[in-house]
């Protein structure tokens, strides 16, 4: 993977940067759409690469796996022809959500054994089987196989899983240089730090998995409970044993404020559902804080959204109009909203971009976050 850092922040850790990838170059730092199961919920491919602009996506190994199956997937020429997409995707391994699944899971030195969410099968996760699903899958960034700790753990816990995800990350770079692509383009493997917020155990876990020599680093393991300060504290830390000609990737995050403070950090890429999940729950991202759209106060207010957002959801449409169709339970009102979500939070880091290339970025992120704050904090007390 070729990674060419642009530019670096003067006053912090923050940097931006360009991914190349045969399916087209990333510019970091950049937000990836969840889009789990081959698909971001409520709105077409179409949209999402004409008005939203996303330059790359997150689809899941766990639930791809599942439904439809590598069978299918193969036979359709991978993920990209199947969705139709031809830009990026980056496919977790599935350690999350086998994580989340708690009593239907057991771990094991080898992989995790795990009952599906769907109909109760059980099957086992190794490290190089989760590269065989990927290949098939076709995406152009895969993750290794780890197993994400909750918060809180006791440091023995953290430790022996730190230790286990070390030793599926060396499993997992040996499966994926003895395997081959299946399609034309080139796939690209990242491994993923852990050690829960241990800072003994996060540098450990560094120097271990840097090591091996991945195309990039993830660290995983944050935003499962902790608090904000915490996240950004192990974040900081941890990206110092992380090298500076490698993409890092902070996994599941997170609200606005997240995002701005760990590219202050040093983060290249990000994904989460919250905007996605939130829109179609009618809570919206404006630059005035969080919205609901199902509020009675917009029944009859007839300004668009956001004034400062130039998305298609704002350009076209009042409070007023959204309101009611949340309340009617109209289906556009689901892709109007992930439209502006989705648009708010790549124009977020679009503009943490424009503002690392002019060395601004420190005082713009404090004033956004603080503004941000107090928008909050008033709308708590309204």
């Amino acid at each position: 993977m070729r990674f060419t850092i642009q530019h670096k922040d003067k006053n912090s850790k923050a940097r931006c940067g360009l991914i190349e990838t045969e399916h087209g170059v990333i510019e970091t730092p950049i937000f990836m759409p969840v889009g789990t199961q081959g698909t971001v919920k409520a709105v077409s491919q179409r949209i999402l690469k004409n008005e939203i602009k996303a330059q790359i996506i997150l689809a899941n190994t766990y639930h791809l796996y599942l439904r439809p199956g590598i069978e299918i997937l193969q036979k359709a020429g991978g993920l990209h022809s199947f969705m139709n997409w031809d830009k990026p995707i980056l496919t977790d391994s599935g350690g999350y959500q086998i994580y989340s699944l708690t009593e239907l899971r057991k771990l094991k030195e080898d992989g995790v054994e795990f009952r599906s969410h769907l109909d109760g099968s059980i099957h086992f996760f190794t490290p190089k089987k989760v590269i065989d699903i990927q290949r098939s899958i076709g995406s152009d960034i895969m993750m290794a196989l780890d197993e994400c700790t909750p918060y809180p753990c006791d440091y023995d816990y953290a430790l022996n899983s730190k230790n286990l995800t070390t030793r599926w990350a060396l499993l997992t770079k040996e499966a994926f240089e003895k395997s081959r692509p299946i399609y034309r383009h080139k796939q690209f493997l990242f491994g993923i730090v852990q050690g829960s917020v241990y800072k003994d155990l996060r540098e450990a876990s560094a120097k271990e998995i840097t090591n091996f020599d991945f195309d990039g680093y993830a660290i995983g393991g944050l935003a499962v409970g902790e608090p904000a300060e915490t996240m950004y504290e192990i974040t900081d830390f941890t990206t110092d044993f992380l090298p500076l000609n490698k993409p890092r990737y902070l996994m599941g995050v997170g609200r606005p404020e997240n995002i701005l403070e760990s590219i202050e950090r040093g983060i290249d890429m990000f994904d989460c559902v919250m905007p996605t999940r939130n829109a179609r729950n009618a809570y919206l991202f404006t630059s005035g804080g969080i919205v609901s759209m199902r509020n009675s106060i917009y029944k009859d207010d007839f300004t668009p959204l956001d004034t400062n957002c130039d998305c298609y959801t704002c350009r076209n449409f009042t409070k007023a109009y959204l309101r009611h169709l949340f309340n009617a339970k109209e289906i556009l009102a689901l892709e109007l909203a992930t439209i502006h979500n989705l648009t708010f939070y790549l124009n977020l880091v679009k503009e943490a971009r424009k503002r690392i290339l002019d060395d601004s970025f420190v005082e713009w992120k404090n004033n956004y976050v603080n503004k941000l704050s107090i928008n909050v904090n008033i709308m708590q007390e309204e």
